[in-house]
């Protein structure tokens, strides 16, 4: 069990290393793309933390299975409401000129 724990940490602490790296070095151009696919991603983290917290195997699973749900809501929340405030930078504030080329 203890040997278990250890693993995953290993590959919790390297996973999270490799993918700042990787958002790190991404262009600032390609960042809108990158959230959305990032929100694809935690939709399915969220269908993973919900059949863990559901399992009920233990209490820590399900705490650890809530967390994780809380966590991946808040970033698909979070993602959505940056998206939609870039999208609205796009917009013209001013009225436009109909019928004037």
């Amino acid at each position: 069990m203890d040997q278990e724990i250890l693993t995953n940490l290993y590959v919790f602490m390297l996973a999270a290393f490799i993918g700042f790296e990787v958002i790190r070095r991404v262009s600032p151009l390609l960042h809108t793309p990158l959230m959305s696919l990032t929100n694809a991603l935690d939709a399915i983290a969220i269908v993973g933390a919900i059949l863990l917290a559901g399992e009920g195997r233990s209490a820590l699973a399900t705490a650890l299975g809530t967390i994780a749900i809380v966590a991946a809501m808040t970033n698909v929340v979070g993602g959505f409401v940056i998206t939609d405030r870039m999208l609205k930078m796009f917009k013209s504030s001013g009225p436009q000129k109909q019928g004037h080329p």
